[in-house]
């Protein structure tokens, strides 16, 4: 009887003839007993030092070494040794494991040499699921179609599995675990019980749902295993940039979580990305099975090319970048998150930027406090519609919900942000501080107008236009606080959000001016930010009389 399912790899024939012509018709015929395999029969291996001998014993196939055995390096056995360690009852700790490195690094290999440790290997298990996961079809395949090619070339596993071309399903007799390449697009992700999964380039999903879809199908396994092998996501926002970070805390021991495992090769944002040490310290395969000379030539072009250094600094240093050159260097932002002391600023002078957003989107108030020494505490508040929040954390893969339960959003109820509870949060602030003028886009400001008016809050606002001729200062003014490090805004998460986000438009002149339409997602605090420090620039800082008056209305109730 053939094998099942469309594109079923035809079942071994009883003669002793070779059924699998691999390599110029090299292989032994499937007939014969089984070859001795170090991982199964050598006494004495630990359980990671198995996996290592079970990938040792799988052939390459592709390249100028193909038809070999694979060769583990040091680096490769200290991934291993991570994941695979025991504790003192022989149980491996480890459910969740990240490896994120630059590409071009064997990650393929690796990954499906481990899921056919876990589909017919040392880490098989009787009826185990096995899942390769990928942003798509195309890049779901690249791990079935490594682990097919190699099992192809080895005649025991060619005659113990079934092997579905059609559906990239591969089915073990011996242990009656299967496996199958999953992509996001697919929804596939419920109902599964998996013992395995190998997440392929997580910082392309555009959200978590396949990921925390196969996370959570682990729980009826006894030691299911989870590892991501991706390079960096762009932003910190991303799920997989919290994986890391969360990996960072554990491997510094400020947080004790022995189920996580977390490896990583990057560059130091602040290293030369033209230095090849740098290269060399990120790129473990360097020069060896990575080409250095194909690493040289992209890097003069990327040095040459600007639009290719944010590609360059992504792709092979492993950094958290946007392929987008920013209008904001993270380090720098990141050297300005002093957390402002809010009771030393009340009665003090302020000024605020007030960018309001559709009554779907989201709105944005910030309020800086200028100091003696030119610098800012800043105060930052954002409205968002409650009933939207899953909407957009969907959309935009940020996490809205988290921050409206932590208070950094404020959620006003319904589908509309409600201009009234932005108008009231600005009468508590009067009360509170000192605000000299608050700069405003004039877009929608006229029904604020109006509710200020009925709520008799007493403000003065200044029209702030969009153009070159007021945000080009403004621009300016930001920039030099942050590169000065005279900005202290507290690492608030939804300005560095908009922050990472943020681009510049520039006209022939030089002038400059935040662009909403080139930015990736929403930019709305920093916009505000801008608005501010520029007002208290331009501002002499002494409220003068509406006769004087040139840069905009004073509301008097």
């Amino acid at each position: 009887m053939g094998r099942r399912g469309p594109g079923a790899t035809p079942a071994p024939k009883d003669q002793g003839e070779n059924v699998f012509p691999l390599f110029e018709g090299k292989l032994t015929a499937p007939t014969l007993p089984a070859p001795v395999r170090r991982w199964r029969d050598e006494e004495g291996l630990s359980r990671a030092e198995r996996v290592i001998a079970f990938l040792e014993d799988l052939p390459i196939t592709s390249g100028a070494h193909a038809g070999r055995k694979m060769t583990i390096r040091p680096w490769q056995r200290d991934i291993v040794n991570g994941i695979y360690a025991t504790d003192s009852d022989g149980a491996r700790p480890v459910r969740t494991a990240v490896v994120s490195m630059p590409r071009k690094n064997g990650k393929t290999a690796l990954a499906a040499g481990l899921a056919l440790a876990h589909l017919l290997g040392p880490e098989a298990e009787p009826r185990g699921q096995v899942y390769s996961a990928a942003v798509d079809r195309d890049q779901a395949a690249l791990i079935y179609n490594e682990m097919v090619a190699m099992i192809k070339a080895d005649p025991e596993f060619s005659r113990r599995v079934n092997v579905q071309a059609f559906a990239k399903r591969i089915e073990d007799y011996e242990t009656g675990s299967t496996y199958a390449a999953l992509s996001s697009d697919a929804r596939k992700g419920h109902g599964l019980n998996a013992s395995f999964v190998i997440y392929d380039e997580l910082a392309q999903a555009r959200d978590r749902k396949l990921f925390e879809s196969l996370a959570t199908s682990m729980g009826a396994r006894a030691e299911p295993l989870m590892v991501v092998i991706s390079t960096q996501a762009a932003d910190d926002t991303h799920f997989l940039s919290e994986l890391i970070d969360y990996g960072q805390q554990v491997l510094s021991g400020v947080t004790q979580d022995p189920s996580f495992h977390l490896t990583l090769y990057n560059a130091p944002e602040d290293a030369d990305p033209w230095d090849e040490a740098t290269w060399y310290a990120c790129n473990p395969a360097l020069d060896d099975f990575r080409s250095l000379e194909e690493f040289r030539t992209f890097a003069k072009r990327a040095a040459r090319v600007p639009s290719l250094e944010s590609t360059f600094r992504n792709l092979y240093l492993n950094q958290r970048v946007d392929a987008e050159a920013r209008f904001i260097n993270r380090v720098e932002w990141e050297s300005c998150a002093t957390v402002p002391d809010r009771r030393a600023l009340r009665g003090k002078a302020c000024f605020g930027g007030l960018d309001l957003g559709a009554t779907r989107d989201l709105t944005a108030l910030v309020l800086v406090f200028p100091d003696e020494q030119g610098g800012f505490d800043v105060l930052p508040y954002f409205w968002c519609p409650r009933d939207l929040l899953r909407e957009k954390e969907d959309a935009e893969r940020v996490p809205y919900f988290t921050w409206a339960n932590k208070g950094f959003i404020e959620a006003t109820p319904g589908k509309s942000t409600d201009y009234g509870y932005v108008v009231q949060r600005l009468g508590e602030l009067a009360q509170e501080f000192d605000i000299k003028s608050i700069a405003y886009d004039r877009w929608r400001i006229e029904e604020l107008r109006r509710q200020l008016d009925a709520e008799g809050v007493n403000l003065r606002l200044t029209e702030w236009g969009q153009g070159f001729k007021d945000m080009s200062p403004a621009v300016d003014a930001l920039e030099t606080s942050i590169i000065d490090s005279k900005l202290r805004h507290g690492a608030h998460p939804i300005l560095t959000w908009n922050a990472s986000n943020a681009v510049v438009d520039r006209d022939a002149a030089g002038n400059r001016k935040l662009s909403k339409d080139k930015s990736r997602e929403k930019i709305d605090g920093l916009v505000a930010l801008a608005m501010a420090i520029g007002l208290s620039r331009r501002d002499t800082g002494e409220r003068r009389s509406p006769s004087c008056l040139t840069d905009g209305p004073i509301i008097l109730m």
